[in-house]
């Protein structure tokens, strides 16, 4: 027999306990043995609950469990968090999470940690929820030379976004909405500034390059900006806007790395990708694109995935799992460097001075905005449109990246 503890019993913990209870003959099946949740750590008592005689208090009660071979570490952030898997990967138990913070921050190190141990840190649940990318990338695609990750990773803002397009509602509307749903926190800066995005990218620039990507060094964008016209504008353009996480390897040896809003042609894969669900376009340099797409978050999605690395411990006793992530860091490419188009979005009166700024591009109007003009800069440097841009004041109001 298996034994696990679960670390946290908020949303994902009690759903990793159901799936691994309602699904016990499945994923012991799939696990070579039977799973059993021994522990259930919280701070929290849930009187009435159905594994009420599981909940625990003490952290040691786990960590001198020599029947306790994985733990699930789904309590968040990088406090306790950090210290109890820690502790638990020196004392040879494999730790599987949904920390997406945790990971980003602490991945090489907690991998490292892991293999001295000879035991397991999976992580699969951090960056798409329940769409398998963690895995496909260690071992589906390991043939390939990965050229770009491309995705929507965050349904939070994935949700606003399409109901600011397709109901044309007001960002602060939206997200109000959102919030009631339970999409959304009720402080949204993580999603909306593009925050939660960014670390999930960090994680999968550090497992395409295999060497440390800095999630505070990545360039960060959110979506608090973006006005109802801005949807105007690219649909009139055959566009959609989309928050996307990119990290892209460079033939000089760098990353990319870089989350913000992005206009993308109506015909791209990812622009189909509406309301809480997340879409990442890999690029190998054999196979060419595979999109992988489904329900980024959520209870038992996420807790599926969780549970899914639980069976590949279980599959692997004693041993580590291959997982390329050095803590030598790797060398980010500045985005203002790179090159590309821009959508501006300006005053109608102020035509000569955005044409003037930037010569060569196009102009477009929209019926609903009489008031207003869109163009299409040519390609340029980041770095020369924006100080372009910012050289023309308040004649302009917004601007946008095309993929």
């Amino acid at each position: 027999m298996i034994k696990v503890a679960v670390l946290g019993y908020g949303t994902v913990g009690s759903g990793v306990v159901e799936v691994i209870e309602g699904n016990n003959a499945q994923v012991s099946r799939k696990a070579g043995d039977e799973l059993h949740v021994k522990y259930i750590l919280d701070l929290r008592d849930f009187p009435g609950d159905p594994y009420e005689d599981r909940i625990i208090h003490d952290f040691t009660m786990i960590l001198n469990d020599p029947e306790i071979s994985v733990v699930c570490e789904v309590m968040g952030g990088v406090g306790p968090a950090y210290q109890f898997t820690r502790q638990c990967l020196e004392a040879g138990k494999s730790v599987c999470t949904s920390n997406k913070e945790l990971v980003a921050k602490h991945g090489a190190e907690l991998l490292e940690t892991a293999a001295g141990n000879h035991c397991n840190y999976m992580f699969e649940a951090s960056v798409g929820g329940g769409i398998p990318l963690i895995r496909p990338i260690n071992s589906a695609l390991t043939a390939e030379k990965i050229l770009e990750v491309k995705g929507i990773v965050n349904g939070t803002t994935n949700y606003i976004l399409t109901k600011m397009e397709k109901e044309g509602a007001d960002y602060g509307d939206v997200l109000k909405k959102a919030q009631e749903l339970g999409y959304a926190e009720r402080n949204p800066e993580a999603d909306v500034e593009g925050h939660d995005a960014c670390r999930k990218i960090a994680i999968l620039a550090s497992l395409v390059t295999g060497k440390n990507v800095d999630s505070e060094k990545i360039f960060t964008e959110g979506i608090t900006k973006l006005d109802i016209a801005d949807f105007k504008f690219a649909d009139a353009a055959g566009m959609k806007i989309k928050l996307l996480a990119i990290c892209r390897s460079m033939e000089d040896g760098g990353v990319l790395a870089m989350v913000a809003p992005f206009m993308i042609p109506k015909d791209s894969p990812l622009a189909m990708v509406n309301d809480v669900f997340n879409g990442v376009l890999v690029t190998g340099n054999m196979l060419g694109d595979a999109l992988f797409y489904g329900r980024g978050a959520g209870k038992l999605p996420t807790a599926s995935a969780v549970v899914a690395d639980v069976i590949d411990c279980a599959r692997h006793p004693g041993k580590t799992v291959v997982c390329i992530w050095d803590k030598e860091e790797a060398r980010l490419t500045d985005a203002a460097e790179m090159q590309r188009r821009f959508f501006v979005r300006a005053k109608a009166e102020t035509a000569a001075d955005v044409e003037a700024a930037f010569p060569g591009g196009e102009c477009f109007a929209v019926p609903e905005y009489p008031g207003e003009s869109g163009y299409f800069t040519p390609v340029m440097k980041e770095k020369e449109f924006l100080m372009r841009y910012q050289g023309l004041g308040d004649k302009v109001l917004g601007r946008i990246r095309l993929v």
